[in-house]
Formats: structure tokens, C-alpha cells, sequence
């Protein structure tokens, strides 16, 4: 390998490195860029339809970010007020589930040193009550997100102008062709996921309420929210309601094997049929990637950055695609399903 070679590739690497740490410790910052960035391509298009109507650009962005401002209001005081309720039944599930470990270790024959190096308790209670802080926390980045999205939508009827200045006509073009790009799949793949989400949330309380399991309806938004994380969130929001149902109708079973068997239905259902559309059609990104990028921004920015995974890395592999030294990399992120759609159309051109 040439030394010019070998320089560059160490120095892709360490700038890799830098920018981890900088994205890790800036996190703060960020994040609420990021999701003011998703928000604006979802409200855009909402202020650009009531800005053609003659309604001011401030007073249309004013309107749309006071709905979306009460609706996260409502929505993280409502969770709260049913974590701050978990927190107050805990103590009861926590003396069923010591009945429930205290037959399950007389029918195994387990050593209680076992079950004395075994504290559920302060665990769980630790956990909620980060939770609740964390919803709290969240309100209040939700000022900081709301700062940058007024001047995303604001500054919006100015962007062709300012890219038309700062670039020649050809670059300016690809531009808008990129922005174009992005702002459609976004919002295409966000309106959708939300779409799927809210049906496999409703389908989760629905089952929940027939089992007559306590906290259905939180259980049924925590599938929600979940179902946002690609692959794993599925499987992060079926294990409390299953293990919540175990404990509050053992040893009856029947009502538990119900709730398993029902969230995997429906999670399998929707799964197979309705996420492989958003996934493979709208953003054509392989599920290799869409792995990858759900650990390695889990891993920097946490549940927040699993849950914008899918949507940063389809920016990227956008970008990619209309930079032409970075198309190698284009393709190598895409599922390939296109490429073998052209190929199998081309053969039958020939034929």
C-alpha cells in the first residue's frame, strides 16, 4: 500500500474517533438539533400549505409549534402521572413476585443464598424513578428543540435563494435535489413508522384490556414508542407487560400465555408486512446497516439516538448517493433490492 494510502486511511480513522467523542460529549446539543431537523421536515410541508393560503410564515409556524408543543406536554405529564402510579403499586407486585420466586424456588429445589444475592427491588424503583426524571428532562430539552425548529421553518422560504447564491447553478441544483430527496423520504418513512407504531400500540391495548392486565394503557404507549427503535424495540416493549402479567395472575397462566402469544402475533404481523415496506421501499437501506447504526448510535446518544438511527443514517446514505466519490459507499449501505429490480427489467428488455 502507498504511503499517501496509508496516511489517508489513518487519518479517516482518527477523525472517525474525534467525531464519536465530540457527537458523545456535545450530546446535549445535538440531539435537539437532530430531532428539531426531523421535526422541520414533517412541519414543513403543513407551513408551506398555510403559507399559501395567505397565512403569514410566523403565524402558521406559530400555530403548528403550539400544537406540537401541547401535544408533548400532554403526552410526558400523562406518562409521568402513570410512572409516579407504578411507583406507588410497586410495593404490592413486589410481594407477589417474593411469593411467586419463593414457589418457583421450593418447586427447583434453589439454595436461598440464591435469592438473597437477588435485590429486585431497588433495582426497579431505581429504574422508574430515572425514568420519571427522564421524562422531566425531556420537557425540558423540549424548549431547546422548539428554539432551533422556529428558525428551521422560518428560514425556510429562504433556502433555494441562499443555496442559488453560495453555489454555482449546476451544484446548486444537485443541492436542492438532495434536500429534496431527504425532506421527502424523511417525512415519508416518519408518517409511516408512526402509522405502524400507533396501530401495533392500539392492537398491544386492545390485548392488554382483554386480559384486564393492570397499566394497559401504559403498556400499550410504551409499545408505541418502542416500536420507533428498529428491530429491538419490539422485543424491549413485550417483556414488562409479560412479566407484569405473570405476576399478577400466577399461578393462573392462562392469562399470561395469552399476552405472549398475542404481542408476538401481532409484532410478527406487522413486522413481516407493514415494517419491510418503510424499510426497504421508502428508504432502501439493508437491514445490516439499519443493525449497525441502531448499536452505534444507541451506544453514543442512547435510547434517543436508537430511535433517530434509522432516520440519520438515510440522510447519509442520501448524501452518498449524489456525491459521486461517495456512491461506492451509496450502495454498499442500500438492501439491493433496486439494483436487482433494474437488472431483472433490463434482461427482459433484451429478451
Amino acid at each position: 500500500m502507498k504511503p499517501e494510502r496509508v496516511i489517508l486511511f489513518f487519518t479517516g480513522i482518527i477523525a472517525i474517533i474525534l467525531l464519536g467523542s465530540v457527537l458523545k460529549m456535545a450530546r446535549g446539543v445535538f440531539i435537539p438539533l437532530i430531532i428539531a431537523g426531523l421535526l422541520y421536515f414533517l412541519f414543513a410541508p403543513i407551513v408551506k400549505f398555510m403559507s399559501d393560503r395567505k397565512i403569514p410564515t410566523p403565524l402558521s409556524t406559530a400555530v403548528v409549534l403550539l400544537i406540537f408543543i401541547g401535544i408533548c406536554v400532554a403526552g410526558g405529564l400523562f406518562i409521568n402521572t402513570r410512572i409516579q402510579a407504578m411507583i406507588g403499586a410497586f410495593p404490592r407486585y413486589h410481594a407477589r413476585f417474593e411469593t411467586l420466586f419463593d414457589t418457583l424456588m421450593k418447586q427447583f429445589e434453589l439454595s436461598p443464598v440464591w435469592w438473597e444475592n437477588f435485590h429486585l427491588a431497588p433495582v426497579i424503583g431505581e429504574r422508574l424513578l430515572a425514568l420519571s426524571g427522564f421524562l422531566m428532562g425531556f420537557l425540558t430539552n423540549l424548549i431547546l428543540v422548539v428554539f432551533f425548529l422556529v428558525f428551521l421553518l422560518l428560514g425556510a422560504p429562504y433556502f433555494d435563494n441562499k443555496i442559488d447564491m453560495a453555489l454555482s447553478p449546476s451544484n446548486a441544483a444537485r443541492a436542492r435535489s438532495v434536500t429534496r430527496t431527504i425532506s421527502t423520504q424523511i417525512s415519508s418513512y416518519l408518517f409511516l413508522q408512526f402509522i405502524i407504531s400507533a396501530a401495533t400500540g392500539l392492537l398491544a391495548w386492545g390485548l392488554f384490556a382483554v386480559v384486564q392486565l393492570d397499566f394497559a394503557i401504559t403498556w400499550g404507549v410504551l409499545t408505541f414508542l418502542l416500536n420507533f427503535i428498529p428491530n429491538l424495540g419490539s422485543f424491549i416493549a413485550a417483556f414488562p407487560p409479560i412479566l407484569i402479567s405473570l405476576i399478577q395472575y400466577y399461578p393462573e397462566l392462562g392469562p399470561t400465555i395469552i399476552v405472549t402469544v398475542g404481542l408476538l402475533v401481532i409484532q410478527q404481523t406487522i413486522g413481516n408486512f407493514l415494517s419491510p415496506k418503510v424499510m426497504g421501499e421508502k428508504l432502501n437501506l439493508s437491514p445490516v446497516v439499519i443493525l449497525v447504526s441502531l448499536l452505534m448510535w444507541g451506544w453514543l446518544w442512547g435510547v434517543v439516538g436508537a430511535i433517530l438511527s434509522v432516520p440519520i443514517t438515510s440522510s447519509i446514505k442520501i448524501i452518498f448517493d449524489n456525491v459521486e466519490p461517495l456512491k461506492p459507499l451509496g450502495v454498499l449501505m442500500s438492501s439491493g433490492k433496486f439494483a436487482n429490480r433494474a437488472r431483472a427489467e433490463e434482461n427482459n428488455n433484451h429478451s
